[in-house]
Parts: C-alpha cells; sequence; structure tokens
C-alpha cells in the first residue's frame, strides 16, 4: 500500500480507466534504461517468425517512482507464491528463441 509523503494529508484520487487502456497490451520482454532524471522502460512484445519486435508502451518514471515500483512488484509476487507457489525463472541463456518450424492454423 502506498504512503503520502511524511506530514502529507492522504487524499482521494479519482482513477479514469479507458476501454482502450482496460483491454491492456500483451508484452514478453521490457528493455530498461536511465538517466540522472527518469527510468524509461520500454514494454516489447516479440513473435514467432517475424523480423522486428514492437514496442507496445514506453513508460517514463522519475527514480522515486522506480524504486516504489520495484518494492510494490515485490510485495505483490511474495503474494502471488504464498498463494500459488514459487515463479521458476530459467537461468539466463541465449536471447528469447520461438522454436518449430512455421505456424499452422
Amino acid at each position: 500500500m502506498a504512503h503520502p509523503p511524511y506530514g502529507a494529508e492522504p487524499q482521494h484520487i479519482d482513477i479514469e480507466l479507458s476501454e482502450e487502456v482496460a483491454e491492456g497490451r500483451y508484452a514478453n520482454l521490457v528493455m530498461i534504461a536511465h538517466s540522472a532524471e527518469e527510468f524509461v522502460l520500454d514494454f516489447i512484445r516479440i513473435m514467432p517468425g517475424l523480423p522486428k519486435a514492437r514496442v507496445q508502451s514506453r513508460i517514463i518514471i522519475t527514480p522515486t517512482h522506480a524504486k516504489r515500483l520495484l518494492r510494490a512488484l515485490a510485495d505483490n509476487i511474495g503474494r502471488y507464491e504464498a498463494t500459488y507457489g514459487e515463479i521458476e525463472v530459467p537461468e539466463p541463456g541465449p536471447p528469447v528463441h520461438f522454436g518449430g518450424v512455421g505456424g499452422e492454423a
């Protein structure tokens, strides 16, 4: 749960979620870059048989928000694993590869 800055009163914020954004975007790779002022997260979808990977969304956040995101993800992963079991992460290997031959319908 996020906490307001020290000495600040909690405030109510109405969050609007458009239908388009609510549908979400699938990404199976994220590339992260940073400067002294911001972190840039490019969420990318790699598809088998396609020579290009397309950035689905670019999110730019402050270093403070990046750290809050790290903590929130750690908290949510902990709760997920407590319910469903440990998430297995394979050892690093070659770049993402989709096996198999051409697609079939």
